[in-house]
């Protein structure tokens, strides 16, 4: 740790580390490592728990009265004076990559005060890459200063998104954004961590990202590592307001605007008139597929009968 950072940032680095430590521990013998699904694809293992509570420990060690929201065991109040400063927590962000061994995951832990992100890290233990930033003071790759790239054409830019998996997710939805997306770049990635994607976006390893269905602690720490690297984030619409609204959506400031180009009307704050062009093209959509799958029988319901009854969240 360095003198030079902010003495807040230094304790989330402490804690980030020691949580990958236990991280790193764990991964050599994956195996073992014990399980359960919080729902359908989503899963905590007994390593998410360990991380989260010695990150947390840390944390209030050194500030006893600050606030925590943690994905694992919640929200807890600041008191006093220090009400509110808020550390905002996904110990392992990327459970379903770690539990297979594949190595794309890490530590996501940003500090909130007064409602804005001021201090971020995400640490990368598999790689030992550890982003961080403080407000005002630039991003950073291992004491490095990063920026977003600059490409200025969509169609040269790899973009990196997260795919639907959980039940009631909008996949249909999705399908058509990533439709529009896809031809539209050089190539679209998906890691498998959110929080890693908003970094790889700041140290213009990506040049943009979008994903639905994200929360706070997914999305905060990289928030501000974007931002501090010369770039942009927000909802699909482009508006700021993104952090509790389950759609994120990152670049560099000339390729967001690209991306809000395409994202725009699948956006829950999408005009009611883009609300209903996408559903006519979903259901357009099923009615083709329906169409180039039904026999020549004339008694035979079509199979997407059913499917166009089912609403598409988020509208």
């Amino acid at each position: 740790m360095s003198s030079n950072l902010h003495p807040m940032l230094n304790v989330a680095i402490k804690a980030a580390r020691t949580a990958g430590a236990l991280i790193n521990r764990a991964a050599l013998d994956v195996e073992t490592v014990r399980v359960s699904a919080k729902q359908t694809n989503d899963f905590v293992t007994e390593v998410d728990h360990a991380a989260e509570a010695a990150i947390i420990d840390t944390l209030l060690t050194a500030y006893p009265d600050h606030g925590i929201w943690a994905e694992e065991s919640g929200q807890r109040e600041g008191k006093g004076r220090d009400k509110d400063h808020v550390w905002i927590i996904d110990p392992l962000d990327g459970t379903t990559n770690f539990i297979h061994g594949f190595p794309v995951y890490c530590v996501s832990i940003a500090l909130m005060v007064g409602g804005r992100i001021e201090q971020a890290v995400v640490y990368d233990p598999t790689r030992n890459d550890l982003f961080c930033a403080t407000r005002g003071r630039g991003a950073y790759l291992n004491e490095r200063r990063i920026r977003v790239a600059k490409r200025n054409s969509l169609r040269e830019c790899l973009i990196s998104t997260g795919f639907p998996f959980r039940p009631g997710d909008a996949f249909q939805t999705y399908m058509q954004m990533l439709g529009d997306v896809m031809p539209k770049c050089a190539g679209v990635r998906r890691p498998g961590s959110a929080a890693l994607d908003l970094a790889y976006v700041a140290a213009g390893f990506a040049d943009g990202f979008f994903e639905m269905g994200l929360s706070p602690w997914d999305v905060a720490a990289g928030s501000l590592l974007v931002t501090e690297a010369g770039g942009l984030i927000g909802n699909f619409t482009g508006e700021s307001d993104f952090l509790e609204q389950k759609e994120c959506l990152a670049a560099n400031p000339k390729i967001y605007g690209q991306l809000v180009a395409l994202t725009g009307k699948y956006s829950k704050f999408a005009s009611a008139g883009d609300k209903a062009a996408v559903r006519q093209t979903r259901l357009a959509a099923r009615k083709g597929t329906a169409a180039d799958e039904a026999p020549a029988s004339d008694d035979t319901t079509p199979p997407a009968a059913a499917a166009d009854t089912q609403p598409d969240a988020p509208f």
